[in-house]
């Protein structure tokens, strides 16, 4: 767990959003974690390859304007931030109008490198940079008011019954990852099996498709936050009020969640076709350093947290916040 770094509050944070919330969450986070404030202004293209075209103007140095919109901010700003490809372009063309430094949060994989601040998971395999700052996992929110919030309105929603809570994070597939029912259903007969007096929490993703969503439904947790019905956000209370904390291979936000806040034991549930993908490189690495434990139907005893405070003071050295 970390605190933010509370730099000088006359300090101003711009950032630039493609509208992912994974994306986004990850430049707030940022923000929260030096205890700066900030505005979000969100990107877009006027027509389908304008994007594309920003990684040939970037090669030849032409930064302008006219190949994006933003919407309208206010005030003056000491950086500018964005995460995501749809960011990366924008936000140098915006620090050199504005005159201040700039970071790309994730790695600008096809831009110039000429950002004065990178923050990128290792297990994207960056290049070793000056103005690289390498995390361990995704940048999570790390202000103590967010978890605070979070936490309260669970319990305004659900009372625990003072057992051992145990809960269940499931993401959903992607170009990497699988998840069907057949399969989740095995897992769910080990977890059930592996936790047997907790109380069981569960929450699905977005992601989650409806036949598991079904299955969860039918099963017996004393909490459940399914996704196409309630987007309610339980993650808070989650990452801070269970002892053990199951999460599929799948989700790199939430599996960083779970290893850098609170004091849960973390259970990776594994779903993934590659092991060699970048998924496979952030569950290898968290296994191996002891912040999480591949399911295998017993339960292992990882609990150790990752603070993210050296990586944020780098942050804002680079990008002259201090």
């Amino acid at each position: 767990m970390v605190r933010a770094l509370g730099l000088t509050m006359s300090k101003r944070i711009l950032i630039l959003s493609d509208g992912k919330a994974g994306h986004e969450n990850q430049s707030r986070a940022l923000c929260d974690g030096l205890g700066v404030p900030y505005e979000v202004a969100r990107v877009a293209y006027p027509w389908r390859l304008a994007k594309a075209a920003t990684y040939l103007w970037d090669l030849l140095g032409i930064r302008s304007r006219r190949w994006f919109d933003v919407t309208p901010f206010e005030g003056t700003f000491d950086a500018v931030i964005g995460a995501g490809s749809g960011t990366f372009f924008p936000v140098k063309v915006l620090a050199r109008k504005l005159k201040i430094p700039c970071a790309a949060i994730l790695f600008p994989r096809g831009y110039r490198l000429d950002y004065d601040c990178i923050v990128a998971p290792a297990f994207d395999n960056p290049p070793p940079l000056m103005n690289l700052v390498p995390v361990p996992v995704n940048l999570t929110n790390t202000n103590a008011d967010f978890y605070e919030k979070g936490t309260a309105a669970f319990l305004r929603r659900h009372t625990p019954s003072g057992r051992p809570a145990v809960g269940l994070i499931l993401g959903g597939p992607n170009p990497f990852a699988r998840m069907d029912p057949d399969d989740m259903a095995r897992q769910l007969d080990r977890i059930f099996a592996a936790t047997d007096g907790c109380e069981r929490w569960v929450t699905t993703s977005r992601r989650t498709p409806l036949a598991v969503e079904d299955l969860v439904d039918r099963l017996p947790f004393d909490f459940k936050a399914i996704y196409s019905r309630d987007q309610f956000n339980p993650l808070p209370a989650f990452v801070t009020r269970c002892e053990t904390l199951f999460v599929t291979s799948d989700s790199t936000g939430m599996i960083s969640e779970a290893v850098t806040r609170g004091n849960a034991r973390v259970e990776i549930v594994m779903n993934l076709r590659r092991t060699d993908s970048k998924f496979g490189r952030l569950v290898r690495n968290l296994a191996r350093d002891g912040h999480a434990h591949i399911f295998d139907g017993t339960l292992g005893n990882a609990r150790r947290k990752i603070d993210l405070a050296p990586a944020l003071a780098r942050a804002a050295t680079l990008l002259k916040l201090g």
